[in-house]
């Protein structure tokens, strides 16, 4: 099936384009910086951020971004410089994520838990100019900077009150900078919208990480679609479970000031602050890996559904189990999956909700909503393809293909890496990596990871299946199934299994269970017990897992 943008359209001047020119009456560029500067303007004296016993209203918070954005600009700041950040998320993260493109800047958003030596390339590879640290990283840090080779970017501590610990480091402090700052600072626009907004880097599991570069227009609809896709409304309340770091907090940051909503900050992921925060703040929304809502339905303080309604909650970082599904519901969150890449801003793709499905028993309704489903409302398009013939699969819900999307909500490309961009690219589509079906209902279905397929006695075995029976075993907190050498079949599944706090299992009880809900050739044939490594955003780190298994596909990585 042709796509629509795939056809050919005639681009000579029409009676419709004569004399009937952009001008700066009918044509402004596309940036979340206007969200910031409207609901200041409209919302004044309403909370934008809260965190521990601090609160700023909209107001506030856009004198403090165009203050420091002032100190910014007095320090040499200005179009395509590189201000990074290796914050957790307090109020300097999200003000950043204004003051820096409102001197046309590009803020690098660092991951709080990578090494010196990743720190080291990425401040390298990205040119900072400018490095913000709280004192939580100020090791790190210090050690990153020994190993640059590059120019050291000037260092800006940024204190926290509710952190014992660490040093400063830097040259002054974040809100010295602020103060220092001029509150009518004349920001503006960027002269095009094309412009970079964002430095990302993907956690790859070989080589070095690659440079994320996303645009002022893309950052500016992917805020709007979040809206649309998680019916924020007017005013939501979005606790910040979800590191600001990982793709801008996929553009909620932006979307916040676009609604005139709340950021409840929160420092790290804790249910015995979690659960207080819900009552205190009346928290509508908020977003997290499947690990965030595991460890919440686990906790102690979990409690039944709030009598003033559910908290809506958007997952993603990996396919949902339907047991974390149907739990979450269960201590008063509803979730919504939402899919994506660092590549598209984070989700670019939901499982829109069909009337009806709200009717439908929990775990029925968990069956419908894991799927990636359809694109965001402002993305172009998701859909499954032969990477070889670069068809479309059958909406059959069986042929597997390479997931791909297309539209204003994909990168502009990797910084100094014009090969793994043609490539990514190849054939007019952002490809994923992911292999996935397309179901009757055209919805999207991951079944894994390219190099997470195992392939067995020439059977294709999604880990991914296999791993949503062993969540619904009571005694599973994490699992993980990655590929095991065998003489006989090439490979077989074999799975990592951390127990829930006080809970007993046994491997052939497991293996039982396996075997009871899966066809034979699909069961694990071992089981290995432990705590299952993962990344700060929640993702379960199977290259790990991989690599103790000595699998064909870790040796050949």
């Amino acid at each position: 099936m042709t796509h629509p943008l795939e056809k050919a359209m005639n681009t000579a001047p029409g009676p419709y384009d004569i004399g009937l020119d952009k001008t700066p009456a009918n044509f402004v560029p596309l940036s979340p910086v206007s969200f910031l500067a409207r609901s200041a303007g409209v919302y004044p004296d309403r909370l934008s951020t809260v965190y521990e016993d601090r609160a700023f209203t909209w107001a506030q918070t856009y004198e403090r971004c165009r203050r420091f954005a002032s100190w910014l600009a007095q320090h040499g700041i200005g179009r395509g410089d590189t201000v990074a950040a290796m914050l957790p998320n307090v109020p300097a993260m999200n003000e950043l994520h204004f003051a820096v493109p409102m001197t046309g800047g590009v803020i690098n958003a660092l991951n709080i838990r990578l090494d010196a030596t990743a720190l080291a390339f990425m401040l390298e590879h990205g040119g900072a100019k400018v490095l913000l640290v709280d004192p939580e990283f100020s090791a790190v840090i210090t050690e990153a900077l020994r190993l640059m080779k590059t120019p050291k970017p000037i260092v800006v501590d940024v204190d926290d009150a509710w952190f014992s610990g660490g040093s400063q480091i830097g040259e002054i402090e974040y809100e010295e900078a602020v103060a220092a700052g001029d509150p009518d600072f004349a920001w503006a626009l960027p002269a095009d919208e094309w412009d970079a907004i964002a430095l990302s880097y993907t956690s790859g599991t070989t080589g070095d990480p690659k440079g994320v570069v996303t645009h002022h227009r893309g950052a500016y609809i992917n805020a709007v679609s979040n809206a649309l896709a998680a019916n924020l409304g007017l005013h939501p309340i979005y606790l910040w479970t979800l590191p600001m770091f990982h793709c801008n907090g996929w553009c909620f940051i932006w979307t916040m000031a676009a609604t005139a909503g709340v950021n409840v900050c929160l420092r790290k992921v804790d249910p015995a602050k979690i659960f207080p925060l819900f009552e205190r703040h009346q928290v509508t929304h908020m977003s997290g890996a499947p690990i965030v809502y595991n460890m919440l339905m686990n906790a102690p303080e979990a409690r039944v559904a709030r009598s003033g309604g559910h908290v809506v909650g958007l997952i993603a970082g990996a396919a949902p189990p339907v047991a974390i599904l149907a739990g979450a519901e269960k201590i008063g969150i509803r979730l919504t999956h939402v899919y994506g890449l660092t590549e598209t801003y984070g989700p670019a793709s939901f499982c829109a909700e069909q009337d009806g499905w709200s009717a439908l028993p929990i775990e029925d309704r968990a069956q419908l909503t894991r799927r990636q489903g359809v694109s965001y409302p402002l993305q172009e398009s998701i859909t499954v393809i032969d990477p070889e013939t670069m068809q479309m699969v059958p909406h059959d819900g069986e042929t597997i293909g390479e997931v791909m999307f297309r539209g204003n909500i994909v990168m502009k490309g990797y910084l100094k890496n014009p090969e793994a961009t043609r490539k990514a690219f190849a054939g007019g589509w952002f490809h994923t990596g992911d292999l996935g079906v397309i179901d009757q209902d055209g919805y999207v279905i991951i079944k894994d990871r390219s190099k997470d397929i195992i392939i067995s006695g020439g059977e294709n075995i999604s880990s991914l299946e296999i791993e949503d029976v062993l969540y619904k075993h009571p005694a599973v907190l994490f699992a993980a199934v990655v590929a095991k050498p065998d003489d006989k079949w090439g490979e077989v599944p074999c799975a990592f299994i951390e127990l829930k706090a006080v809970a007993i299992a046994s491997e052939s009880e497991i293996l039982a269970y396996c075997r009871e809900h899966l066809p034979g050739f699909k069961a694990p044939k071992s089981v290995v017990f432990g705590t299952i490594p993962k990344t700060s955003t929640g993702k379960i780190q199977k290259f790990v897992l991989r690599e103790q298994m000595q699998s064909a596909k870790a040796i050949s990585a």
